[in-house]
């Protein structure tokens, strides 16, 4: 639970820091959006061209500025060249030290149109000039116009002399706020100065070049809407009456110095870009003269193109974080490592979404925003989750790494499942128990640490033969334990497993006992009984204190086989289930038909001795084996006397191993002739203890 809740608490957080816009993302946002103007290809206009006065020109024409009639000579060499119209993006704001404005005035009313600039200034004093508009909408009163609160606002402005202002076709701003990040991306139309509007250069070029005598300013409640010239489709603006330009467009340049081309009809841009004289503008393509910055605003406006940030776009970009946020947590916390690739897909989608509405619309949709949010949503959710897991994995590494092989472990760390949500399947179970501890713990007196280190190396050697065979080691009980065979890990032959483990497990004990012998300690031994069934596995227990155990009739009926192995004197004991997959593999000696404590119906009950390779080698061991089944026909035939005769003749074959199972033989021989028997009687013997 605690990862689904940090994991939305930080999609929720992302998603009100967003809101909350802070100038960092803004700044992302802008860069990620210039990758949109920077992949366009670049359009060389037709219709607008660039005169540039630069350094060659400088060469040629002397220090700037120079007199106005040298300028003005060559605005007529433009117009002779066929130009439709010049704009001069340079600033006449102080009488010609040449005394040559007269010369200039009169080259602008003989040529016109010409288009000059003015510079938007906070000192209180200026001389702007002002060109009329039209505004339809908003709330406006006497003292405050309706756009008041929405466009830039300076105090003043430093305009042309009153000379060339008036014999001008056009007067525009010169202004190019930067965004936060020093980056140009919009420009303004239309500015405030005093409660008076005055269009930019760009406006005023389109608005000359049209013909038009004044443009419109459309307002609303969220702020300006729209600007248009009558001869010009709708400008879409932002809030602020800014255009975002669209870079695409470039200007083919000439150099004044140079003989110019046919300039029919176009739009003739003269501006200066000598070093130190030019106007260098960084844009999302690069550094631009600011002569191309009017070319591509002009050529934005001329194209209709309306590059906008729709009133949508905050909420589409939050909403796109939201859910896709939300699907990438439940992929990263409940699926598959796999779903996961729906990250990329989301990721790389919310770029492709983007381009794809900015190169059809024009719309600038944040791409960056939904792509780094959903990453670090998911990006923290797999976190949470291999964090978990990886948890998960130590504690049942901690839980089972002496219980079962590696092999065990790590299936169980890949699928915790297995242990949490259990599982129902046909096992071999073996239990067993250690023989001789009395006297053992007799002989280390109080040296109760001592005796602690050993029985902790008899359980290693014991559960070695366990783990090599990938058995599981359920648990430990005092100087008992259990184990299973084909769980959680598959082992198809895992009746065989278990017997061979309980033949291995007691040959350890032999290697064991030369140990202990040595170092002056009685020897022990270990009597094991195996059975196979139905066992359901699982984490088991109260919710304070659990572990993974192992339940079902087999289980039990397996704990009874192992405790009459003290009984019939016999150190491994195996249920009829697992004989009968087995006992073409080992050598086996049926020990009694017996119905276990609990039980109405009787089964058989073996011993094995070793595998039947070894037996092979070993013929005495078939003709014992031969007497040994023609005494248990005798007994089930109640022919008592002679199946102790029996016994006793195989007293001492099989190396021995049988000796202390045939003398309890004889005593159960001696008893069931004491009692009333069926002439039926099937041989089964009802046990009246566990």
């Amino acid at each position: 639970m605690k990862k689904w809740i940090v994991s939305l608490f930080v999609l929720i957080t992302l998603c009100s820091i967003r809101y909350y816009d802070p100038w960092i993302l803004e700044a992302v946002r802008m860069k990620a959006l210039d990758i949109h103007q920077q992949n366009q290809e670049t359009e060389i206009l037709d219709q607008i061209v660039t005169i540039e006065i630069d350094n060659e020109t400088i060469k040629k024409n002397g220090q700037w500025p120079w007199p106005r009639d040298v300028l003005a000579n060559e605005v007529i060499r433009a117009f002779e060249k066929g130009a439709g119209m010049v704009v001069l993006p340079i600033l006449f704001s102080e009488q010609d030290r040449f005394k040559k404005d007269q010369y200039f005035v009169d080259a602008f009313l003989k040529l016109s149109p010409v288009v000059v600039g003015q510079i938007p200034s906070q000192e209180s004093k200026g001389n702007p000039v002002p060109r009329g508009v039209a505004v339809i909408g908003g709330n406006a009163t006497a003292e405050e116009p309706a756009w008041t609160q929405w466009l830039y606002e300076y105090n003043s402005a430093v305009g042309p002399i009153e000379e060339i202002g008036d014999a001008s076709a056009g007067v525009g701003m010169m202004n190019s706020p930067p965004e936060s990040d020093g980056v140009l991306r919009r420009l303004p139309l239309v500015v405030q100065i005093n409660n008076q509007l005055y269009p930019s250069i760009s406006l005023e070029t389109l608005r000359v070049a049209a013909g038009d005598p004044s443009y419109q300013m459309k307002v609303g409640d969220a702020g300006i809407e729209a600007i248009r010239i009558p001869k010009f489709s709708k400008v879409i603006t932002d809030s602020n009456g800014s255009i975002w330009i669209d870079f695409r467009y470039r200007t083919k340049s000439y150099s004044m110095a140079k003989d110019l081309p046919n300039l029919a009809g176009k739009i003739v841009i003269i501006s200066l870009t000598a070093s130190g004289l030019d106007n260098p503008v960084p844009t999302p393509v690069g550094v631009l003269q600011g002569h191309d910055v009017i070319a591509t605003s002009i050529a934005t406006m001329m194209a209709g193109t309306n590059i906008t940030r729709p009133w949508w776009s905050d909420f589409t970009e939050i909403g796109v974080v939201l859910i896709g946020g939300f699907i990438l947590i439940i992929a990263a916390l409940m699926m598959q490592w796999y779903v996961s690739a729906l990250m990329p897909i989301l990721v790389v989608g919310s770029y492709f979404g983007s381009s794809h509405l900015f190169n059809t619309d024009g719309y600038l949709i944040d791409w960056s925003y939904p792509a780094l949010g959903m990453f670090f949503v998911w990006a923290i959710a797999a976190f949470l989750r291999f964090m978990e897991e990886y948890k998960q994995k130590m504690e049942i590494k901690k839980q089972f790494a002496g219980y079962c092989s590696p092999t065990v472990v790590r299936m169980l760390q890949e699928n915790p499942a297995l242990i949490k949500e259990g599982m129902k399947r046909e096992i071999s179970i073996c239990f067993s128990d250690l023989r001789g501890f009395t006297p053992l713990g007799e002989s280390f007196g109080d040296d109760v640490k001592g005796l602690t280190k050993l029985m902790n190396g008899y359980m290693d050697a014991i559960t070695q033969p366990i783990l090599d065979a990938d058995g599981m080691v359920i648990k430990y009980i005092g100087d008992a334990s259990m184990h299973v065979h084909n769980a959680p890990n598959d082992d198809p032959n895992h009746e065989h497993s278990a017997v061979r483990t309980g033949l291995n497990m007691l040959k350890a004990v032999e290697k064991f006992n030369e140990k202990i012998t040595a170092e002056g300690r009685p020897p022990i031994g270990m009597g094991a009984g195996i059975n196979s069934g139905l066992g359901y596995l699982g984490e088991m227990g109260s919710t304070s204190r659990h572990s993974y155990d192992v339940l079902g009739d087999a289980i039990s009926t397996a704990a009874r086989i192992e405790s009459k192995c003290k009984e019939y004197g016999c150190l491994l004991l195996v249920g009829e289930t697992t004989y009968d997959k087995t006992k073409n593999d080992f050598f086996y000696l049926k020990v009694d038909e017996l119905a276990v404590k609990g039980k109405s119906v009787g089964i058989r009950i073996y011993t094995v001795l070793s595998e039947m390779d070894w037996m092979m080698n070993n013929t005495n061991w078939g003709f014992a084996e031969i007497q040994h089944n023609k005494m248990h026909e005798l007994y089930k035939a109640q022919k008592f006397d002679l199946a102790i005769h029996w016994c006793n003749d195989l007293m001492h074959e099989f190396d021995g191993k049988m000796e202390g199972y045939y003398k309890m033989w004889i005593e159960r021989c001696e008893f069931m002739k004491t009692q009333p028997l069926p002439e039926d009687w099937n041989g089964v013997f009802i046990a009246t203890t566990k």
